[in-house]
């Protein structure tokens, strides 16, 4: 590969980081790298690398001990990765099934099929043996890699793909212990293209059935140069993003963006999640840069903030609209602004809130660097309240390549003038955009139009509430009106008492249109991901009509003769 390749990334890179806290400049003069060849792998990262005892990577755990790999070490293992997977078969262009954990072989594993020129699929480790069926056969997967104990729990899948088993050992599965018999030194067997396929990623699911999504070696190392901006990150910087290997979050911030700025990744894995510990752990690491995304943020402030003696500089969220609630929490305990992010599996990060700038509390924030945004209206005019979508002439690097088709491999680069996002959201006059929801999610009451994140974000202010999620319920005389579906906070008893109260802060807070009528206390449905799917609460809800019954312990506003006055 031509050394102007990780030359280019690099000064793209180092533009950014200079105008770490200037939004203007940073967003009118930032220019991405524009070459035809590129493998961040390669010509970015062990370059970058190469002699670096700076630690790369921080595994902790419960029992205290810590997994540190330095960038050197990172780029002897990949090489070792590399030649390893080569030997048992894996070519450019494979495509493989990744299925492990906050382990070091995840990151040893992903580089080193990066530098082979593989296509990398991350599946989280709870999927099923039916999912991972689906994904093998959907995303014709050659190769498998796996936790040896997910190997055991899926059993025999068939057909003839190479299976490793990293950990534990599984019968009829290669260990992965043999890579440290594999050379240290590694030679691709030819040229990357920057527009080749990198990762396969399956989306989230929350209204149908999981998209293919494909992402070339330029769209997501050069592109999660949009993210690593969002975050502020630098080498100085210890991040620690609270996420799950298989999404695309992961990668966007347990991967690229930390690396592509030279920080230090941190992880911590416990068996059940414990916000308590996880404050614990962001102390004794000294974790300067947090990102989480809100249902975790939410579960954090229940703790006590101020009693932990953290070393945070900069803390962020993203995968779903944060609250306002939960950002005043944090600012009044950590004197920390969270700086909420937008992206999605599809894209790198289109929108935040970057550092330095004024941070409108509620607000997506800003476009980011390397992308235009504009708001379609149904017409497909641009408006103050629309459709996100991304302006695809000049083509953003952080956009992914295509969907790809089962029959067909993956389609040409996306067509038109926009990629349309499928969520809402307004700009006021200074810029900022505000979400205002899916575009499947706005619904209508009495003809007037309700943003369901706006409701929500009123009653998590209420002290009983944890998580909310607002829907509409069919009504004869409104057509609908909005329902919440809430989950209580430990110790709160979910009965008529709760309800009223509930209802009755609603109201101080809500326009009369946009007044809760229904509530129904129990657990959020949410995508492994952790993200709430309110196609099924919208599905129960026309079924609980239907029927004409209630559900459990549901409550109407009607019931409670204070509310009727």
């Amino acid at each position: 590969m031509p050394e102007s390749a990780g030359t280019a990334f690099r000064q793209a890179r180092d533009f950014l980081i200079a105008r770490r806290n200037d939004y203007e400049a940073a967003y009118q003069g930032f220019v991405p790298p524009a070459t035809a060849e590129f493998n961040w792998a390669l010509d970015y990262f062990d370059a970058y690398a190469a002699g670096n005892r700076r630690a790369a990577l921080r595994i902790a755990s419960d029992s205290g001990a810590d997994d540190v790999l330095t960038f050197a070490d990172l780029h002897e293992r990949s090489n070792r990765a590399a030649n390893f997977l080569r030997r048992l078969g894996v070519r450019r262009g494979d495509r493989i099934l990744l299925m492990l954990g906050n382990v070091a072989p995840l990151w040893e594993l992903t580089l080193g099929a990066m530098k082979l020129g593989a296509v990398l699929s991350p599946a989280a480790t709870l999927l099923n043996r039916a999912d991972v069926q689906d994904r093998i056969s959907r995303g014709a997967l050659r190769h498998l890699i796996v936790d040896g104990g997910i190997a055991e729990r899926l059993g025999d899948l068939g057909g003839s793909h190479t299976r490793i088993a990293v950990g534990a050992p599984a019968r009829g599965w290669v260990p992965y212990d043999g890579a440290g018999e594999a050379p240290l030194r590694f030679s691709p067997d030819g040229v990357t293209h920057a527009d080749d396929p990198l990762l396969l990623y399956f989306t989230s699911g929350t209204t149908a059935k999981p998209k293919m999504v494909v992402h070339t070696h330029r769209s997501y190392p050069v592109g999660h140069l949009s993210t690593m901006y969002w975050l502020g990150l630098g080498e100085q910087d210890v991040h620690y993003n609270i996420s799950s290997p298989g999404w695309a979050k992961h990668a966007w911030s347990c991967l690229f963006a930390p690396w592509n700025a030279g920080a230090t990744i941190f992880v911590y894995n416990q068996p059940r999640f414990d916000a308590r510990q996880i404050l614990g752990a962001v102390v004794r690491a000294g974790v300067t840069s947090l990102c989480a995304p809100p249902t975790v943020w939410r579960m954090l402030i229940l703790e006590d903030l101020r009693a932990h003696a953290i070393r945070l500089t900069s803390v962020a969220s993203a995968g779903e609209p944060l609250n306002p609630e939960v950002i005043e929490r944090v600012r009044a305990a950590w004197n920390l602004t969270v700086r909420d992010g937008y992206g999605q599996t599809e894209t790198t990060a289109l929108i935040g809130n970057t550092p330095g700038q004024p941070v409108k509390s509620g607000s997506m924030g800003r476009p980011l660097p390397g992308y235009r945004i504009a708001l379609l209206d149904a017409g497909g005019r641009a408006a103050d309240e629309g459709q996100v979508s991304v302006h695809l002439r000049p083509r953003p690097v952080g956009v992914m390549h295509g969907y790809f088709q089962e029959h067909g491999g993956p389609q040409a680069a996306l067509e038109g003038d926009y990629y349309e996002t499928g969520d809402v959201a307004a700009r006021d006059g200074d810029g900022y955009l505000w979400y205002v929801g899916r575009a499947d999610d706005v619904f209508k009451s009495s003809d007037y139009r309700i943003s369901p994140f706006e409701l929500e974000s009123a009653l998590i202010e209420h002290a009983a509430v944890a998580e909310a999620a607002v829907v509409p319920s069919p009504d004869a005389t409104r057509m609908s009106v909005p329902k919440a579906y809430v989950t209580l906070k430990a110790g709160v008893e979910p009965g008529e008492g709760t309800a009223l109260a509930i209802f009755q802060f609603a109201r101080e807070r809500l326009a009369p249109y946009k007044r809760i009528r229904r509530l129904e206390f129990g657990n959020l449905p949410k995508t492994i991901s952790g993200k709430i799917r309110r196609v099924e609460l919208r599905a129960r809800e026309l079924e609980l009509r239907a029927a004409n019954r209630r559900g459990e312990r549901e409550f109407w506003e009607d019931d409670f003769a204070e509310l009727r006055r």
